[in-house]
């Protein structure tokens, strides 16, 4: 799955001070919009560097991001990396990496104790998060204006980071065993598509742009599929 490499977009270093990156997005939004350069306009170019910005520009996003290629990168190293485009290749890698550093027994103890207290529980909160999308837009479309609607809609979100959280904690609480990494491996993608199309519909709550209620929606759909891989995964190592 690709990764958008936001600092490659604004063209700065992972170095960059906040104030070089400030400085360079604001020469590109000038250079890609339409009303500054009509030879250079590029509404899928100021769109991605808007999304570079929006993440580089707060000192706290840009942590996370950094924290997150980190962990991208230790994952290629392992040989199921995001270059990876199949389940497969990624659950055979890990387990071929893991094969003799643990016993049979201590693997199948591991395994019981990780699905039932780290992946049931994170794939049920997921989905308590992805189900209702569908609902509470058709609700909104009725009125997106509707002061009473979107306050509705933004419960929804607000119930939204809470269960994210939740769910992110869980994961992050006990180690994946080696032969499920692949799982985990989904997952950890899935809750940051979560994440992303979270952020995406609360930019829409904000100024009602349509871009951003598509852009949550297909964020969703992707962490909708990713779950769905993890299941065809754990099916295959249970």
């Amino acid at each position: 799955m690709a990764i958008f490499d936001h600092y490659r977009t604004l063209n700065v270093s992972p170095t960059a001070t906040q104030e070089e990156i400030k400085r360079a997005y604001r020469r590109l939004a000038k250079q890609f919009h339409p009303d500054s350069n009509c030879e250079t306009a590029s509404h899928d170019s100021i769109a991605k560097v808007n999304a570079a910005y929006e993440v580089l520009g707060d000192p706290e996003s840009r942590r996370s991001y950094d924290q997150q290629q980190q962990y991208y990168s230790q994952l290629e190293a392992t040989g199921f990396g995001v270059d990876r485009t199949t389940r497969e290749q990624r659950t055979a890698a890990a387990q071929a990496h893991y094969r003799n550093q643990r016993t049979s027994q201590q693997a199948d103890e591991q395994l019981h104790l990780w699905l039932s207290q780290i992946y049931t529980p994170v794939s049920r909160v997921i989905q308590q998060i992805l189900k209702p999308l569908q609902e509470q837009i058709d609700d909104l479309s009725a009125d997106p204006f509707d002061d009473e609607l979107m306050e509705d809609f933004q419960l929804y979100l607000e119930d939204c980071r809470e269960l994210l959280s939740r769910a992110e904690a869980i994961f992050h609480s006990l180690p994946n065993p080696p032969n499920v990494a692949g799982v985990a491996a989904s997952l950890y993608y899935c809750l940051n598509q979560v994440a992303d199309g979270i952020e995406q519909l609360e930019f829409y709550t904000l100024n009602y742009d349509d871009h951003y209620l598509h852009m949550g929606q297909e964020l969703f759909r992707i962490a909708a599929g990713l779950r769905r891989e993890a299941q065809v995964g754990v099916k295959e190592v249970a």
